[in-house]
């Protein structure tokens, strides 16, 4: 099993920048993906970002140049970097990891942009 236990939500204005982080612990495996997803009210949860353990990403369209993802690999944490915040963004932030096939979730994280 693996848990994820996010961090740093919270209420910005627009134009502000907030950093989520995300740690997992539990069952590693060398191989994963871990992700950023978000879910607006009466919306479907969307990919905001993902990163590989090998490096690779992929940004949702409307968060490019905006937001970035990192990772700790060692640390087994996954970082949101969100700049010019604005209210598009307002959503719960849910944290992913995916290996062998299998989906795990955090409890989610609300970041509020408003003025």
């Amino acid at each position: 099993q693996v848990q994820l236990v996010e961090s740093g939500g919270g209420l910005v204005q627009p134009g502000e920048s907030l950093a989520l982080s995300c740690a997992a612990s539990g069952r590693m495996f060398l191989i994963n993906t871990m992700a950023w997803y978000r879910q607006a009210p009466g919306k479907q949860r969307e990919l905001v970002a993902s990163r590989t353990t090998g490096g690779s990403t992929n940004y949702a369209d409307s968060v490019k140049g905006r937001f970035t993802i990192s990772r700790d690999i060692d640390k087994h944490t996954v970082y949101l970097q969100m700049n010019s915040l604005n209210s598009e963004d307002t959503a719960v932030y849910y944290c992913n990891l995916t290996q062998l096939s299998r989906d795990y979730w955090g409890q989610g994280t609300q970041v509020t942009v408003s003025s």
